[in-house]
């Protein structure tokens, strides 16, 4: 039993000795391949995908439409490759859809007519599909955002009775806060570059303000502007937005529950209502029916 167990041990060793060396050599492989200007298959994937998103007229699909590119700004997307990315996927989602759309229906209904309906259908809704998940990313990275800045806020006001800046306070918590507030942290590194480029901090917090359209940052933006121009005095109005970011979230939270109830209620009413009325209902039911049964 021993030398069984001692040689399953030694095959395990040999096993993961041999994955590692084989792991080596193809790291080994890419790192090779790459410094000769080989590119792999995921390299030629990549490529393909910004050579698509590049085109003419993936750009135009982008640029054409006004909303997508608020959505995109929402999002955090605003470098030209990860604009480039979504133009991809504006353009190859629709087609790809269309093709496979295609193929199911010469495979499983081939005797369809007409054949046209269906590929046709499949091109729009592929069309509208990558806005409509870009439209469900935005409204959620706004919420997370709205979020953030019930932490975001007393964060603030400890770096400020600290005696810090506005701006030194903000470099502070975009280095230090990204896992914490990781939404937020990205847009102020965004700001903090641009201040760096030598643009105004206050007009910076304002245009994200508006490219966002966060009622919390908003507010929390004009803040900060006033204590850009003034230099204090502010720090009143930060406890009183945050005491009323308290009530909203409160409010929002007691709506809930109360939906929820409601909610309960008639999933109470469909499921337990019918099984309860058997229990109290059905020995008199019985008791009926015997008795209907003697006469």
């Amino acid at each position: 039993m021993a030398i069984l167990v001692a040689a399953l041990c030694l095959l395990a060793a040999a096993v993961l000795v041999a994955g590692q060396l084989l792991e080596q050599r193809r790291r080994g492989r890419r790192i090779a391949d790459r410094l000769q200007g080989q590119m792999t298959s995921t390299d030629k994937f990549g490529s393909l995908i910004r050579q698509l998103g590049s085109s003419s007229l993936a750009q135009r699909s982008v640029s054409l439409d006004n909303e997508t590119q608020v959505l995109l700004n929402r999002v955090g997307w605003r470098k030209a490759s990860q604009r480039s990315l979504f133009a991809a996927f504006q353009v190859g989602v629709p087609v790809l859809l269309m093709g496979l759309t295609i193929l199911g229906q010469r495979i499983f209904f081939p005797e369809v007519d007409p054949a046209w309906i269906a590929p046709i259908a499949a091109l729009g809704i592929g069309y509208l599909l990558p806005k409509r998940v870009l439209a469900a990313a935005a409204k959620h990275r706004q919420q997370s955002i709205a979020k953030e800045i019930s932490t975001f806020i007393p964060l603030l006001r400890i770096l400020f009775e600290s005696g810090m800046a506005v701006e030194q306070s903000l470099r502070v918590l975009g280095n230090e806060a990204q896992r914490l507030l990781p939404h937020l942290t990205h847009e102020l590194r965004l700001i903090l570059a641009r201040v760096d480029s030598g643009l105004e901090l206050g007009e910076e917090l304002g245009k994200t303000a508006r490219l966002l359209e966060v009622d919390e940052l908003t507010d929390t933006c004009v803040i900060l502007q006033q204590l850009i121009l003034q230099g204090g005095g502010a720090m009143k109005s930060l406890l009183a937005l945050k005491q009323l970011l308290d009530d909203r979230r409160l409010t929002r939270l007691q709506e809930y529950i109360s939906k929820m109830s409601a909610k309960m209620s008639v999933v109470m009413m469909v499921f337990l209502f019918p099984a309860l009325l058997i229990v109290l209902g059905g020995p008199a039911f019985i008791g009926i029916a015997r008795a209907l049964n003697h006469f």
